[in-house]
């Protein structure tokens, strides 16, 4: 078989049954957290951000069409929604407390959420982006499958949203535990409500490795954030696109 006919051999076997994107993909991400774990846990390698590059390396270097791929990989797209609704279970077991701390997690999120999109339009503004890009990042902080779904409703482009999520979300588990050592933040709540607010899905999963505590309210602040964007952005983002753009 000649290299010009591959991508079209490969891409027809991934489109024709899901089992060989399922499998690559999770293989790709059980090595990536094999070798998270060989590192010690650096946060330097982080394991989406692993399986991330060796995905693209083998659709790459077997030719595969990223349409093929996702038509395969539906099913773990589709499982972003029940996986979002499982950290229910961790955040009802710190019920008492969250009762409690309701007004400074609000308190809290109105902070974060307010500074990630504020951070996300300066940056497009300074660098004279388009508004459909600044639609796209504007929804950074939020996990992946409600981001996207608020890009599409104010005029960006999904996929672009879902990769800068990702990005964002690497880069928040990466140095989230620097800047909170960094800045005196030491109780777990507060560090897991501000990786979750801050880095969604990805930070959440480190905010689990902190602890099951760190985890629920880093799961509370995702969905929290999630919520606030999707009703405020399709409102306050023509405005100031209006007004800075």
């Amino acid at each position: 078989m000649s290299i010009g006919e591959l991508p079209v051999s490969v891409n027809a076997i991934v489109g024709a049954s899901p089992v060989p994107a399922l499998t690559a993909t999770v293989g790709v991400y059980i090595v990536a957290c094999r070798l998270h774990t060989l590192a010690r846990k650096n946060p330097l390698a982080n394991p989406v951000a692993i399986s991330v590059l060796l995905m693209i390396a083998i659709l790459y270097l077997t030719g595969t069409s990223y349409s093929a791929y996702f038509a395969g990989a539906k099913l773990i797209h589709f499982l972003l929604g029940p996986s979002v609704i499982a950290l229910a279970i961790p955040l009802h077991h710190q019920t008492p407390r969250l009762r409690r701390a309701l007004v400074p997690l609000l308190g809290g999120l109105i902070a974060g959420s307010a500074t990630a999109v504020a951070s996300a339009i300066a940056i497009c503004v300074w660098l004279h982006c388009p508004f459909v890009t600044v639609a796209s990042v504007a929804p950074k902080s939020v996990t992946t499958a409600v981001a996207m779904l608020i890009s599409a409703k104010i005029g960006g482009l999904p996929s672009l949203t879902a990769a800068i999520v990702i990005l964002t979300g690497i880069t928040g588990a990466t140095l989230s535990n620097v800047v909170l050592d960094t800045v005196g933040v030491r109780r777990d709540d507060v560090r897991g409500f501000a990786m979750g607010v801050a880095s969604h899905g990805i930070g959440t999963a480190r905010a689990f490795q902190i602890s099951e505590e760190a985890g629920a309210y880093s799961g509370l602040g995702m969905a929290m954030n999630g919520t606030m964007s999707a009703f405020i952005l399709p409102v306050l983002l023509p405005i100031l696109s209006g007004w800075l753009i």
